[in-house]
């Protein structure tokens, strides 16, 4: 049978000043109100971060509604086979990305196309380091070979990274390579890296997914993190292998699921077996305590879905 690819997942970010932020809000809702697409986008005094995906019958209408909004504005395109979301939200979001601190964002990195990147990879010196603006649960599928991986579970830590970064390089002689998913990351943590006396930063244009566009897999391992019901999606269609393991059996697997449990509901990689004998748990403690959903051995798994009141009070209730 036939995958038929009738969808598109956009993504983009465009950074400037909206004075008006809930008429914005409310403009967008209405022109994405009768039409197939899903997503999460997120509106600031900053700009807008979104992720998106249409019927191939809206994909015009969209780019175009966008570009006349945010010009020069760039998309990063895949098509699918079905929408990568379940609910289109649209909302006010102090911080584009949860950076928690304040910024200067004039005070960027020099942006390198992913030719240039691959370039600079090939020719990196000793005083070049390459750094994964990333969660660990991302890189953990995925990341540039060579890279350094800091252990930081979310954006937030960061700031305090940074500073640890600072005491074992030379801030005036350390050549900074960073690149994130979309790009939209490095945009807010070059000036951090900037404000802590960093002076050389190079930001990989329009992340590992224009990376993966424009240029394919090379000196990349394994697959990339996306914030979809994607989950894992491979850099390009010449992508390798998985570089990642079951977090029980140790096989080799890149797939994530959402721990069963609701009451913890954290990401963790299984192989399709071993989600199945754990019935979607992480571990046996979650399996034993807790409000446990039921576990669809699925081989692609989507995240969990927010479940209404009265179902989480009929799993309360049998359990």
């Amino acid at each position: 049978m036939t995958d038929m690819k009738n969808y598109y997942v956009v993504a983009y970010y465009y950074l400037t000043d909206i004075e008006n932020v809930q008429k914005e809000i409310i403009d967008q809702r209405l022109f994405f109100e009768d039409k197939d697409i899903l997503g999460r986008i997120y509106i600031s005094e900053k700009g807008v971060n979104g992720q998106v995906s249409c019927h191939k019958d809206y994909y015009e209408v969209l780019i175009k509604y966008l570009s006349e909004k945010y010009p020069k504005i760039i998309f990063k395109i895949d098509p699918s086979s079905e929408h990568a979301f379940c609910k289109m939200t649209i909302k006010y979001r102090q911080q584009l990305v949860a950076l928690d601190v304040d910024v200067d964002l004039e005070e960027r990195g020099e942006h390198v196309s992913p030719e240039k990147w691959q370039q600079m990879l090939e020719n990196k010196d000793d005083n070049t380091v390459l750094i994964d603006v990333r969660n660990d649960y991302e890189w953990k599928v995925g990341h540039f070979e060579g890279a350094e991986l800091p252990k930081c579970t979310t954006f937030r830590e960061f700031p305090e990274y940074t500073k640890k970064l600072k005491k074992k390089l030379d801030p005036k002689k350390a050549k900074l390579m960073i690149y994130c998913t979309g790009g939209i990351r490095c945009e807010f943590y070059a000036p951090l890296l900037k404000s802590e006396g960093f002076d050389n930063i190079y930001q990989l244009e329009g992340g590992i997914i224009n990376y993966g566009h424009q240029v394919g897999s090379k000196y990349w391992k394994g697959k990339v993190f996306v914030f979809d019901d994607r989950l894992t999606v491979p850099i390009s269609e010449d992508w390798d292998k998985d570089i990642s393991s079951c977090s029980f059996c140790k096989r080799i697997s890149s797939t994530y699921y959402n721990c069963a449990n609701m009451d913890c509901n954290e990401l963790f990689l299984a192989c399709n077996d071993c989600a199945a004998s754990n019935i979607g748990c992480c571990s046996k403690s979650c399996q034993d305590h807790g409000r446990v959903r039921t576990f669809d051995r699925s081989i692609s798994p989507k995240p969990f879905r927010k479940l209404s009141f009265q179902e989480k009070c009929k799993i309360s209730a049998s359990q």
